[in-house]
């Protein structure tokens, strides 16, 4: 796997937690790609639609709270009550749901599967499909129509 004597890392996190939260040497042993577990002063849960945790193996909402969260989106306040909430595990905190989905595996690692939501990620830029699904929809001429990300670009069919 990694032939090369040095070293490789999988570090994750949104740009809402300081850029990572969780961190994993890859190694040959690895038998799944993992984001790691998580750093110092962060704590990772991953929880059901009503904030409660999952147990190992179960998928759920990956959320994170710690010294590293942000405070919020600058002057987006619907946005910032709906992501950073009262953290319900430490009162007087905040816990910042990431939309992501992922698991436990056994052994306290963490397993990144994919977005609960519509958002793509696309050279960097957040996108959220349905505001562009929508956005076409109001067209006249327009009777249905879905947005699909590829791995550099966006296609619309309508």
């Amino acid at each position: 796997f990694l032939h090369t004597g040095s070293e490789a890392w999988n570090m994750f996190g949104p740009t809402e937690t300081t850029i990572w939260s969780a961190v994993q040497r890859i190694h040959d042993e690895c038998s799944h790609a993992t984001i790691g577990r998580p750093i110092a002063n962060t704590q990772i849960y991953i929880t059901d639609s009503q904030l409660a945790p999952v147990p190992v193996g179960v998928p759920g909402e990956l959320c994170i709270a710690g010294d590293g969260v942000a405070k919020g989106y600058y002057k987006k306040e619907e946005l910032t009550d709906s992501r950073f909430i009262d953290n319900p595990f430490e009162p007087g905190s905040k816990l910042y749901r990431t939309g992501d989905m992922a698991r436990w595996l056994p052994g306290g690692r963490i397993e990144y599967i994919g977005r609960i939501d519509n958002q793509v990620k696309i050279r960097g830029f957040r996108i959220e499909l349905g505001d562009i699904e929508s956005r076409l929809s109001k067209h006249p001429g327009i009777l249905e129509c879905v947005v699909v990300a590829g791995m550099d670009n966006l296609a619309a069919y309508y």
